[in-house]
């Protein structure tokens, strides 16, 4: 007979998820009840308005999709782009060609902005791109790139697109709530994130956030959206603030109290306190792994405190170093991906992650992995 599962104690500093602190895991064991039940529909709104804050906007279409920050990121695209629509992808890493596929998916005609995996993108090719693109209807991008922990000048960049008369598509799912997002104030018209990064819920939750721009363009739409599920004009019948809501889809019920009650941590600490502390966090870090020898990948001017990514010493196994980390520390870290993949780690300080405590076990047990590397243990 099949025992129950029990998962090993880790301690979570990867690219993500992030550790969940307890008090959220208790939360999340907390009697389901229906998704239309008023108790329920309060929580709702009680998320919204907490979202609201955290991606610093007022914008009313602003809740989180059903599901992981891949389909936030998939709603963005096959809600605002129609078929023949040119769109202007930034690409400097995984995420970033992960947009430009979306793209293609739906119909849109991709121009792409590359620049290398470890820089910021460059708002000078963004101008060029718009210039030699005047009919560009949307440009997207990744604000903290994952899968090297380079960060572009979101604001920047954000000006370029409203300047040429463009939407603008924003990947925040490693920067929301350690670092600013400021979607009002950069005038952003559709943001995604994600549930276990920086806020420290488990995965499976997409917090989203549209503009009134956003909303127009969608109304005004020729064509269906391609995805039934992900369609926005059939999901705001459930999650609209007013009037009887409409069944679209069962709602993850428990999952929902997690992001809740990290969601009230934030608010507790309070969203500059969380980015400050991200980044002290990340000058501990940054000082002990500069004091192994490790190198940076990024540059000190784009480094996204809540991911580090670091060069593998040369002949290091960079893979044998995370398995040993992993069996005789329970510690996670990243590795590289793509490009990147086996050449650097990449090590998360993110939301409930990022303390002291674990900064501390990380560079005792790296220094303890690689003293043995260094003697063929």
């Amino acid at each position: 007979m099949t025992a129950s599962f029990l998962p090993p104690k880790r301690i979570l500093m990867g690219p993500g998820p992030s550790d969940v602190p307890q008090r959220v895991l208790d939360a999340m064991a907390r009697p389901t009840i229906g998704h239309l039940d008023p108790a329920f529909v309060d929580l709702m709104e009680q998320i919204k308005a907490m979202l609201r804050m955290a991606f610093r906007t007022e914008n009313a279409l602003t809740f989180p999709v059903s599901a992981p920050g891949s389909a936030g990121m998939e709603m963005c695209f096959v809600n605002l782009v129609e078929p023949g629509d040119k769109v202007i992808v930034c690409r400097n890493g995984v995420f970033g060609g992960r947009m430009l596929e979306n793209v293609k998916r739906t119909g849109g005609v991709p121009v792409v902005v590359d620049d290398a995996w470890g820089a910021a993108v460059d708002p000078q090719k963004v101008r060029d791109a718009f210039k030699s693109n005047p009919d560009a209807k949307v440009l997207a991008f990744v604000h903290a790139e994952t899968s090297t922990g380079a960060q572009s000048d979101a604001a920047a960049l954000a000006k370029i697109a409203q300047e040429a008369g463009a939407l603008t598509i924003l990947d925040c799912v490693t920067s929301l709530g350690g670092t600013p997002v400021l979607l009002d104030q950069w005038r952003i018209d559709a943001a995604y994130s994600g549930s276990q990064k920086c806020l420290s819920c488990t995965p499976g939750l997409s917090p989203v956030s549209f503009s009134e721009r956003a909303i127009e363009k969608i109304k005004a739409r020729k064509t269906p959206v391609q995805s039934w599920f992900l369609d926005l004009n059939l999901v705001l019948g459930y999650w609209q603030s007013a009037g009887k809501r409409t069944y679209h889809h069962t709602a993850p019920i428990n999952p929902m109290y997690g992001l809740h009650e990290s969601l009230v941590m934030l608010e507790e600490e309070g969203l500059e306190n969380s980015w400050a502390r991200h980044r002290a966090m990340h000058e501990k870090l940054k000082a002990g792994l500069e004091g192994l020898g490790l190198r940076y990948v990024v540059e000190e001017s784009a480094r996204l405190p809540q991911l580090n990514s670091i060069y593998v010493p040369e002949g290091v196994d960079e893979a044998a170093i995370r398995s040993r980390l992993l069996s005789e520390f329970n510690l996670e870290i990243g590795a590289g991906l793509g490009d990147m993949a086996g050449k650097i780690w990449r090590i998360g300080l993110m939301g409930y992650s990022a303390k002291q405590a674990n900064i501390d076990l990380c560079l005792q047990a790296l220094s303890a992995c690689l003293e043995k590397s260094a003697a063929g243990a």
